[in-house]
């Protein structure tokens, strides 16, 4: 195994250069090799002296893809760590942005490019070292390129999560997430292990939309179609606010994909039996979605429940929980105990009476209504808490002033 070690007195981007210089060289034979290589170092010293950083990475990063086919994984990413760290050497942020973009090339990545998980690795490692928030958004834009192309995505999933701090970061325009948030919701899509994700992120994208007009409306159809269809199939997401977005509004009056709103605002607004009538008239247009019915039904049988829990039904009858899910006398606890594991509801089962006493339920929607319900809630939760605290305030006070005053009895 060859290793780069820099002399004690040789800056480590002129090793790095020298080594690979030699391996680009090493097929010529030494008669050639030696004085090419000779006559490359001391051009690279010399930007080093002068601080020519953007021309040395020129000079040392088309030489370096050779490496990724002649020397380990470990000591590739080792070597693009200090052909990475270029970017430090600059206080010009624009060269700085130059040097990214030698290393990460602006042109589209193609499908045979070797080794892209190192690739990947390197990229944000490079990412850890940038300070402006447009050359990092850049690295990460392509990383996300590479990742999908080179099939590697099991690399970068991880970072999303970070997704919202990172925003805050880059502060890059409306433009620039839509592209971003489209682009992971398709790296999300065939994961079904992050589904909840993959959804947020499609309804980030659709969210992008919101205030344009009909036209830039009309190229978030296929994502709105999405968005629903992955609300209609996840088993584990029972609330959104799919309503609200202008980008899937549009599809309620449109003639190819009405039916579809329409399945959205059931499974939103209504019971089993409105989906029941609806499946009956339209079960090819569920199929041709790939959505099963049994599974449809069992959602909408927990959202029904949903429902009754949020008419203002304090205590559910079985009786009527039996006849709005259509189901068995025998069912009828199993369903609840479904809904509160789901965490749809919170409440327990009275036996006896024959009654479920609900004491919370979530919102199948949540919309500007549900937002100042919580705001209300909150303000009246802080003035409670500014009641509480005045009282042990005064409470604090007063027995101040009782010490102090036997005190002066006691002198």
């Amino acid at each position: 195994m060859t290793t780069v070690v820099p002399t004690s007195d040789e800056d480590p981007a002129l090793s790095v250069f020298r080594f690979v210089s030699d391996l680009s060289w090493a097929d010529a034979g030494p008669e050639v090799a030696e004085p090419q290589v000779s006559r490359l170092c001391l051009e690279a010293e010399e930007f080093i002296a002068t601080g020519k950083w953007l021309e040395l990475a020129n000079l040392i990063v088309p030489s370096a893809e050779v490496i990724f086919s002649k020397v380990s994984e470990k000591e590739v990413e080792s070597i693009f760590t200090i052909i990475s760290n270029l970017v430090t050497k600059t206080e010009n942020p624009e060269e700085a942005m130059e040097i990214v973009k030698v290393i990460v090339p602006e042109k589209p990545i193609q499908p045979q490019i070797e080794k892209p998980a190192v690739r990947l690795k390197i990229w944000i490692n490079l990412y850890n070292l940038l300070e402006t928030p447009d050359s990092q958004f850049y690295v990460y834009k392509k990383a996300l390129e590479l990742s999908v192309v080179g099939k590697v995505t099991e690399y970068i999933i991880p970072s999303f999560k970070k997704i919202d701090s990172f925003l805050k970061d880059w502060k890059i325009g409306i433009p620039e997430q839509r592209e971003l948030f489209l682009t992971i919701s398709n790296i999300l899509k065939d994961n079904k292990s992050m589904a909840k994700d993959y959804f947020k992120f499609l309804t980030n994208y659709l969210a992008t939309f919101n205030g344009e007009d009909a036209h830039v409306l009309e190229k978030a159809k296929e994502g709105a179609v999405r968005a629903i269809v992955e609300f209609v199939k996840a088993l584990d997401i029972f609330q959104c606010d799919l309503l609200d977005i202008p980008a899937v509004g549009q599809l309620e009056k449109d003639a190819e994909y009405s039916l579809l709103y329409k399945l959205l605002k059931i499974f939103l607004t209504q019971k089993l039996d409105a989906y029941l009538e609806y499946y009956s008239a339209n079960s090819a247009l569920l199929k041709s979605y790939g959505l099963v019915h049994e599974e449809c039904v069992a959602k909408m049988r927990l959202l029904s429940l949903v429902d009754l829990s949020s008419d203002g039904l304090a205590q559910i009858p079985y009786e009527l929980i039996k006849d709005t899910l259509q189901i068995n006398d025998d069912e009828v606890e199993l369903w609840v105990v479904k809904a509160i594991t789901a965490k749809l509801i919170v409440g327990k089962m009275d036996q006896l009476n024959q009654v479920v006493i609900v004491s919370h339920h979530s919102d199948r929607v949540f919309s500007q209504h549900q937002w100042r319900t919580l705001r209300t809630k909150l303000v009246t939760w802080r003035g409670n808490i500014g009641n509480v605290i005045s009282t042990i305030q005064a409470n604090r006070i007063t027995e101040d002033g009782s010490q102090a005053a036997q005190g002066l009895v006691v002198r």
